[in-house]
């Protein structure tokens, strides 16, 4: 099996894991495997259609049930308004034979004068009969009877038609039309109403949907999503609930509508004739046998392929939340791969379920043409007995061709069911899963006080996702209340579990955890959460602003519904604790600013002081900091972790640090190793020990002097000051230039704005200065226009879209030909059909009789022909839309991980809205292919081509009726037009409503622990809301003139009648003519009017087309498929920065770098060190070429790196970022992925050997082949970090980038790695960023940022020897003692 079979076998077998057995759990004893399967299991449920119903309220069921009758009503009217023409071509068949016989006498008068003399019983020879000088002698009326065409011997004179005045026909012709009037009426209030209502109640269920799954998501345990990435999650909630929305939405009533002119065209035959209609249900009943098989197979097939796109879409969600790591590493192709695998799945399901969608059109189509068989095979003899009339027979088939033509027309509909169906199964499976720890069940003890006393007592815990490794046993811990606890020791002893165990992300197998003496199990999850604040290793916030971010701490606490001053003040206050105030002023809008998705707009340091706020703002019991202040820099943690202290008196603090320098003032110090403890006590105690905590205190060399801690303490308070005046923050910064750029632009002399930082700067450059004396960033920021984004005509949409489907043209116009018989058909049929019709008039029985066997063997000829035609025909187009699907899913992804950065830091282009957006564009295009598009084009070519028939036929009548055609395609054009502007109202709020689930399921850990469950419900319900509360008005246009299409029909056939009837009086046109223009124009035209059911279709395939053509005309800057500029063959590994100016694309009013000049030589070990958000990772952003400079150049060996082929230059450097980057795979992939070619084992181990993470992938059960699960989810983060290290050594830089790449490493492989990483940058560039001074002291060069520019630099011992910024940071974080 490969790989990827591999992976995609675990996800089914975690799919299946309630059949009670479980391979991966069957090794441990029977109760240790029922706790981690009831955590992982997934089991599968029974759905069916109506489930979809299930949050359909009394009043949402009426409705809806209101419109499936009014659907089944507006079918029925189909089926029955042929009673009508078969009045109207009895009374034509009357009338022409009333007419053609009297006409043949020379009128009704001399006829009668002729039947008169010829009936007479006389025996008066004198009479005048008998004088040869009368008008008629008896021998000439005797020969005009003998010898008329109208007489029969058998029956005499009995044949004589009834006689039928012109103005008795033309007066009965009108009074039948006003009938369709009528039924017009009836049509369209019927289709507006019945569309209307499931359209608008089928958004609210949809809606109500969409929340009950983000609910059941929101209180599943971690586990559960361990397994399930949040890829899947999103196009769940983005695509399979758009598929549920159409399946009940208009879709539903097209398909009750279709289907009740089926049933009542069969009640309309057995109400006129049952032994004809019997004859014809035989041919029903094996065409719907046939359909509930196909349907059947294509519904099952569909449900397979959409398994295919959902696990697909976690590759790419993964793909796009790591886009940096992906672009540096050149990663687009080989992760795309990943996504084509599945894509590949999907489409061979589709394909095959195309051909059966084709079968069911086609077993129509072959049951229309039996029918018409069938009738006038058995028909003609029951007619001739008197036992059918011809109204009867054109009646009952007329209505039966309606059937037919439904079963034909409800292929498409019928899948959109089925696909919904599919997807419900998919959606509620996940609804109905009982969480193994459920956050919101009221369940559980709510204690009446809480002191804080907290134990492990014999733990045994193994985690669910990896039940091969246990990673504690018989564990034992007692943490008093009001005490700080630290644990420290290597990554993956079980630090971060012990936490997951106080929050109940996951459950022990053996053993308990308990608070106040009560074991955990037994209190209410929500209630316990509420009394627990945790800050997490890697911080995470919320797309919305500073103040929300920090409220959310006081979600279930007695502040949460306080007033807003009162909140306020307590936000304020954690805030200032946490040292975050400083640098939230400076924002542009204070505590009001938006942060963005996950906080990108904030830096690492910025959003973890956000994150304690929040934490300590509800002033909780107890205390969780995983290494709360990994993020920041020396002055921020010393001044955090001071604040820290003081909020940890009188509660429990629970602290994880690898930092020993922020916990020696802990009560107790717990040396974990591998699950166990190995030592506890206080600093001194463990010191004075001399054992593990010794040696990992001498790794790091801390000063642990305690007499100096009210020395440090001062020295941390004068930091503060010194912060407050000197950090002033690049926001702040911006707009009081602006503001003084401002006044000094209304000043005729701007000689004085000279003495402003930024005309400093522009002076300095020996740059022209300007009168506003701007910078050079913000003066280049100022000609910087965003692109309007391009709105495309339907007919450049269409050329785009046969542009991309090019390489399957073979494939279309095959399919387009077959397509093309198959509507060609009708037009001819109605040639033939209205022979047949016109040989029922035959007085002579023979030639009657050889009439209709030659048309019935037309009828079996086409019918077979018509049989194969669509399931070739829509076969191949399904197979083609679905090359073209996957074909423009692979080069959508492809061309969005080709985008420049600064397109990914905005608020619209999250991950979750990307992969939305590739899933839901896609699906609309793959909407209107396959079955709808062959579909589209029949109903097109039954218009125009009933048109050319009835033109050649009987050119008065369609040259008067043709032009109101126009009428019926502007309705559904028009139609069109409103959906599309509708869709693209809807793209922006579904877009934003998906990327709000993906965050919150993606941050699934942050959200329960805030028990933020039920607001991030709330917040998506009210965006979902406002979407289907502001469609409705345009829902009701839509459905309005879907009404006045389908009303349109029978108006036109009103005037076809009427003023057929006048052509047949005045102009003696025949029964044929009539009927071939009727048929061919108007039913045509009704069936060809089915077109416009797929208007929605229509329009989201032009919505979502023009978005795909936007993205694929969109140029990046930094082209990673250009092959343009220069490849250095010998690359030395110089790095210089000239006077660089940078702002973020996304933050134009925001200078980042303000001339920034920095020299890194060949073979330097480079450190940046500076305070958080002072422009560090910015310079590694610009050494990736992620952004372009405003100003200045950046170079490589004296070249700028502008003018080199991107992806040569990327080649020859590796980056190392702050959180770890993993992708789903196995541990070989992920270190592989380093290397743009394939490298032997030798060098993937030797690179492992280096990051000190090869004895530990060895230890492993599957060792190299262990799969790291999504985003590495399976492996703690130092041992993520690990690998990514040697995913970057594995390629030999020239240039090595490592941006914290040790942050996440406890001091004992820190050590290690730091060891490696120091003998790595021999012989290449090394430029490291760096918080944790002890990582850089050996670096040739430290450069100290401060405002975007460099304030210092040098060794590490001249910078000391400075005694200014440096020199601070060290003091501060203790490295040297004065």
């Amino acid at each position: 099996m490969s790989e990827k079979s591999a992976l995609l076998t675990e996800k089914q077998e975690s799919l299946t894991l309630a059949s009670g057995h479980s391979d991966e759990f069957s090794h441990l004893p029977p109760e240790e495997a029922a706790i981690l399967r009831a955590q992982v299991e997934l089991k599968p449920i029974k759905t069916t259609f109506f489930t979809a119903f299930r949050y359909a309220t009394f009043a949402d069921r009426l409705k809806v049930s209101l419109a499936v009758v009014l659907a089944a009503a507006e079918g029925s009217i189909r089926a029955t308004v042929p009673i009508l023409n078969g009045v109207f071509a009895e009374n034509f068949t009357a009338y022409i034979q009333s007419r053609d016989f009297y006409n043949y006498f020379g009128g009704y008068e001399k006829f009668m004068m002729i039947y008169s003399v010829y009936t007479s019983n006389s025996t008066d020879y004198s009479s005048d009969l008998y004088n040869s000088s009368s008008a008629y002698s008896y021998g000439e009326v005797n020969s005009s009877f003998y010898h008329s065409p109208f007489y029969e011997s058998t029956y005499n004179f009995t044949m004589i038609p009834e006689y039928i005045s012109d103005d008795d026909f033309q007066r009965s012709a009108s009074f039948d039309s006003i009938y369709f009037i009528y039924f017009a009426i009836a049509q369209f209030f019927f289709a507006y109403l019945f569309t209307y209502l499931l359209v608008d109640r089928g958004e609210v269920i949809a809606a109500r949907i969409r929340r009950h799954y983000l609910q059941s998501v929101m209180k599943q345990n971690i586990a559960y999503f361990d397994r399930l990435g949040t890829g899947e999650i999103t196009t769940r909630i983005s695509s399979d609930t758009m598929i549920i929305q159409d399946g009940i939405s208009e879709k539903l009533g097209y398909l009750v509508s279709f289907l009740s002119t089926f049933v009542s065209s069969f009640i309309v035959g057995y109400a006129l004739s049952p032994r004809l209609t019997a004859y014809i249900t035989v041919v029903a009943v094996i065409v719907v046998s046939s359909f509930i098989f196909s349907s059947r197979r294509m519904t099952a097939l569909y449900g397979k392929s959409l398994s295919g796109s959902s696990a697909g879409g976690t590759v790419v969600e993964e793909v796009l939340a790591s886009i940096r790591n992906v672009q540096a590493f050149g990663l687009q192709d080989r992760l795309a791969k990943g996504y084509d695998y599945y894509l590949a799945i999907s489409e061979k399901y589709s394909f095959s379920a195309g051909f059966y969608a084709g079968s069911i059109n086609g077993i129509g189509w072959l049951g229309l043409f039996a029918a018409d068989t069938v009738a006038f095979y058995f028909g003609p003899p029951l007619i001739r007995t008197n036992r059918l009339s011809i109204l009867a027979l054109v009646t009952i088939l007329a209505s039966m061709i309606q059937g037919m033509f439904a079963i034909c027309a409800v292929t498409p509909h019928v899948r959109a069911v089925a696909s919904a169906s599919s997807a419900i199964n998919k959606i509620f499976t996940t609804i109905d899963r009982e969480s193994a720890i459920d956050a919101s069940s009221d369940a559980g003890r709510i204690l009446s006080t809480v002191e804080g006393n907290v134990e492990l007592e014999d733990v045994k815990f193994i985690y669910p996702s990896r039940p091969d490794v246990v990673v504690m046993e018989h564990y034992n811990l007692k943490i008093k209340a009001g005490t700080t606890v630290a644990l420290v020791g290597a990554s993956g002893s079980g630090k971060s579990t012990i936490i997951g165990l106080l929050e109940r992300f996951y459950r022990p197998v053996k053993g308990s955890v308990k608070l106040d003496g009560v074991d955990l199990e037994e209190l209410n999850i929500r209630w316990l959460r509420q009394q627990v604040a945790l800050v997490s290793q890697e911080p995470v916030l919320f797309a919305g602003t500073v103040y929300e971010n920090v409220a959310y701490g006081l979600i279930g606490t007695k502040y949460e519904h306080a007033s807003p001053i009162e909140q306020r003040q307590l936000i304020e206050e954690a805030c200032r604790q946490a040292n975050a105030t400083i640098f939230i002023e400076t924002l542009p809008k204070g505590f009001d600013t938006h942060v963005g998705e996950r906080g990108f707009l904030l830096s690492g340091g910025q959003k973890q002081r956000i994150a304690i706020a929040r934490a300590i703002v509800s002033n909780p019991k107890i205390l969780l900091l995983d290494e709360a202040t990994s993020a920041l820099d020396t002055k921020s943690e010393g001044i955090v972790q001071d604040a820290l202290d003081k909020a940890a008196k009188n509660r429990t603090t629970i602290v994880i640090a690898h930092r020993l320098s922020t916990v020696k003032d802990a009560d107790c110090i717990v040396v974990m190793k591998r699950g166990m403890i190995l030592e506890q006590g206080t600093h001194a105690d463990l010191i004075a020990a001399k054992g593990e905590y010794y040696s990992l205190v001498q790794a790091q060399n801390v000063a642990q002097d305690i007499e100096e801690k009210v020395e440090e303490k001062l020295e941390i308070l004068e930091g503060v000051e010194v912060d407050s005046v000197e950090a002033r923050l690049d926001e702040k910064a911006a707009l009081e230039a602006e503001a003084k750029q401002e006044l000094a632009e209304q000043d005729e002399d701007g000689a004085s704005s000279s003495s402003y930082d930024d005309a400093k700067e522009t002076s300095r450059l020996l740059l022209s200065k300007t009168k506003t004396s701007r910078s050079v960033s913000s003066v280049v920021a100022q000609g910087l226009v965003e692109d309007e984004e391009k709105v495309y005509t339907p007919r450049e949409i269409a050329q785009f879209l046969w542009e991309l489907s090019w390489p399957e043209r073979k494939l279309n116009i095959t399919a387009l030909i077959c397509s093309i018989i198959t509507a060609a058909s009708y037009p001819y049929l109605s040639i033939v059909y209205s022979g047949s019709v016109d040989a029922l008039g035959e007085q002579d029985e023979y030639t009657q009789s050889r009439r209709l066997r030659q048309y019935n063997i037309t009828y079996i000829v086409m019918g077979t022909i018509v049989l194969i035609t669509p399931i070739i025909g829509i076969g191949l187009f399904s197979y083609s839309g679905q090359r073209l699907v996957r074909r423009i899913r692979m080069r959508t992804l492809r061309q969005i991980v080709r985008q420049d950065i600064s397109f990914f830091d905005r608020t619209e282009n999250t991950a979750g809205a990307l992969t939305s957006a590739i899933s839901k564009d896609s699906g609309a295009i793959e909407g209107l292919s396959g079955a709808t598009l062959g579909q589209i084009i029949m109903s097109l070519i039954m218009v125009f081509g009933g048109i050319g028939v009835a033109l050649g036929i009987s050119i008065k009548l369609a040259a008067v009726t043709s032009p109101t055609i126009p009428l019926l395609i502007g309705a559904g054009f028009l139609r069109f037009y409103v959906l599309a502007k509708q869709q693209q109202r809807a793209k922006a709020a579904y877009g934003r409503s998906s990327a709000y689930a993906c965050e919150a399921a993606s941050s699934i850990k942050t959200v329960a622990s805030l028990t933020r469950e039920n607001d991030v419900l709330d917040n998506y319900s009210a965006r979902l809301e406002s979407l289907y509360r502001s469609s409705r008005l345009n829902n009701s246009k839509s459905a309005a003139l879907y009404g006045a299409a389908q009303a349109l029909v029978y108006l036109i056939e009103a005037l076809m009648f009427w003023y057929g009837s006048t052509l047949v009086r005045k102009d003696g046109y025949s029964v044929f003519q009539f009927f071939v223009s009727i048929i061919s124009i108007v039913n045509g035209s009704q069936n060809g009017s089915i077109v416009f059911s797929y208007a929605l279709d229509m329009a989201r395939a032009y919505d979502s087309a023009g978005n795909i053509r936007r993205l694929y005309e969109r140029e990046p800057v930094v082209d990673a498929w250009s092959e343009d500029g220069q490849i250095m063959s010998d690359v030395r590994g110089d790095i210089e920065f000239k006077n660089v100016h940078f702002r973020y694309p996304t933050r134009m009013n925001v200078p980042v770098l303000r001339g920034l000049d920095l020299t890194v030589k060949k073979g330097q070990y480079v450190a940046l060190v500076g305070a958080s958000g002072c422009g560090k990772s910015t310079t590694i952003g610009l050494i990736e070429r992620f952004y372009e400079p405003l100003a200045g150049t950046v170079l490589l060996d004296g070249q700028d790196i502008s003018t080199l082929n991107i992806n040569d230059y990327r080649s020859h450097i590796a980056l190392v970022q702050q959180e770890p980057t993993l992708y789903s795979g196995t541990v070989r992939e992920n270190v592989k992925y380093g290397c743009l070619e394939e490298v032997s084992d030798e060098k993937m181990v030797e690179a492992c050997k280096k990051s000190n993470i090869h004895d530990f992938i060895m230890s492993l059960p599957d060792g190299y082949e262990t799969l790291c699960g999504s985003k590495g989810s399976l492996f703690s983060g130092g041992q993520k970090q690990r690998i990514a290290i040697a995913r970057a050594l594995i390629r030999d830089p020239k240039v090595l980038l490592l941006d914290e790449a040790t942050s996440a490493l406890d001091n004992e492989s820190e050590k290690i790695v730091q060891a490696a990483l120091d003998n790595a940058a021999k012989g290449r560039t090394t430029i490291a960023i760096a918080h944790r001074l002890s990582t850089i002291q050996k670096a040739d060069i430290i450069y100290v940022f401060e405002n975007g520019r460099i304030l210092e630099s040098g060794t590490h011992q001249q910078l000391l020897a400075n005694r200014m910024k440096y020199f601070e940071l060290v003091t501060l974080q203790a490295l040297e003692k004065n």
